[in-house]
């Protein structure tokens, strides 16, 4: 796919003050630029309406009423927008260069407008879409144009929501991204786990592995074209690395009487740090891909795991029970420099960077309730975002806006959901099954 023109528009403005989510509204008659805030407070959700996209010739008819509606689920999943249903429309978007008749949006109290055509050619599809400030009666920014092939329209209507979300935030959008996660069935006393691959939004589910052997802890590189995975294959827990296009595999990092867990990619996917134990121990490794050299990061008699480097290479973020329970801690790779970050009460564990590297999320268990937090790398600012009887392994959306986990309801199969780092937009994400330990990819090339 090739976008043929983009522009960053200059309408809209965004305030990045805290770390809560809402949505600015404004008046239908009033000439100010439309505007979502990324501040305090949660007012209503900017209303925006998507008519089917325009079909371009015959062929294009099947794509034009989905194209929509992926864009539409996707904005409004995002809770700072709400679509305005199609049956509620006053105008209609016959022709997708006619002039817009802003009077009929307004009356429907539409303050966003996105409209869209398709052309099929063949195997090749064309998408175009405009987006529209309402109340000012404005074009944000210019059209795109997508070039692809009919299998790949999805995708487009992942970037059109990007290019969109991208328009009315100010921040990068997340929907052309992928989510690597351990697809779970039959009963608990013979559990299958499988590392299985699908969009962000559910769909296009893919396993990776057949489930003969027990897989846990999938994670993407850097560029989202490998993963990392630990197996029971051999009998004992291994990392694998895998190509994600092709699947072919490879174990890494083996060395005879260990197990070997909890990967993570470097950064710059050169290396990767990991969970190694031996004689009752359990220690960080960094692993040189191209080399195979080994270095060892940490040395002590109590269990060090889950690492999770900052976006800048420079350190690692861990759990360990050196000081008597789980706590977190932020080692540097150079000197070795180790400082506690955790101190709050109760247990914590699976700490993951943001891509922005401002926050680290972290799986939180007190008083018998387990929690999805997030706290500043310095320890300070601990907001816990939920709560329920076991919620575990967030990981971060390509934006650093949202996080992806696991929750386990009482007695019944774990699911994946997601949460904005403001606590609110609790969504359930659909899986064909039981599902945990997510990974969010980059976005997609």
């Amino acid at each position: 796919m090739t976008a043929l023109t983009t522009k960053h528009p200059l309408a809209l403005i965004v305030a990045l003050a805290a770390f809560v989510l809402s949505a600015a509204t404004a008046m239908a008659q009033s000439t100010s630029p439309l505007r979502i805030e990324i501040t305090e407070g949660v007012i209503e959700p900017v209303p925006f309406a998507i008519p089917d996209f325009v079909p371009e010739n015959a062929a294009g008819q099947q794509y034009a009423a989905s194209l929509a509606r992926v864009v539409a689920a996707n904005l409004s999943g995002t809770g700072l927008l709400r679509e305005i249903p199609s049956s509620a429309h006053v105008g209609r978007i016959s022709s997708f260069d006619s002039p817009v008749q802003f009077s009929d949006w307004r009356a429907i109290n539409s303050q966003a407008l996105i409209t869209g055509a398709v052309l099929v050619n063949g195997p090749n599809i064309t998408v175009k879409f405009r987006l529209f400030d309402v109340v000012s009666g404005q074009q944000l920014g210019d059209g795109l144009q997508l070039d692809g092939r009919t299998d790949s329209w999805r995708r487009m209507a992942h970037r059109v929501s990007d290019a969109v979300y991208t328009r009315l935030t100010g921040e990068s959008g997340y929907f052309d991204s992928r989510v690597v996660f351990i697809a779970e069935s039959g009963s608990r006393e013979n559990r299958r786990k499988q590392v299985a691959i699908m969009d962000q939004d559910g769909e296009n589910v893919q396993f990776i592995t057949d489930g003969s052997a027990l897989a846990f802890a999938p994670r993407f590189s850097p560029t989202g074209d490998r993963l990392l995975f630990t197996s029971y294959e051999s009998g004992f827990p291994r990392i694998y690395l895998m190509d994600v296009a092709t699947r072919a595999r490879q174990m890494i990092g083996d060395q005879p009487g260990t197990m070997t867990f909890a990967p993570r990619f470097s950064p710059d996917g050169q290396s990767v740090v990991y969970s190694l134990s031996v004689g009752g121990s359990t220690n960080l490794f960094l692993l040189n891909l191209a080399s195979a050299q080994r270095f060892q990061l940490t040395n002590t008699g109590a269990i060090d795991t889950a690492p999770s480097f900052s976006p800048d290479g420079q350190s690692v973020v861990f759990e360990s029970d050196r000081e008597g329970t789980s706590q977190l801690y932020i080692m540097n790779v150079s000197t070795g420099d180790t400082r506690r970050i955790s101190h709050g009460q109760g247990r914590y564990s699976t700490p993951v960077w943001s891509p922005r590297g401002d926050l680290i999320a972290f799986t939180k268990s007190n008083a018998g309730r387990f929690h999805i937090g997030v706290m500043r790398t310095d320890g300070s600012n601990e907001r816990l975002l939920t709560s329920s009887y076991l919620d575990e392994g967030p990981t971060w959306a390509p934006n650093g806006r949202v996080i992806m986990f696991s929750r386990e309801q009482a007695g019944g199969d774990s699911g994946l959901f997601s949460v904005d780092i403001s606590g609110r937009n609790l969504r359930r994400v659909p899986t064909p099954g039981a599902a945990s330990d997510p990974s969010w990819s980059p976005l997609l090339p």
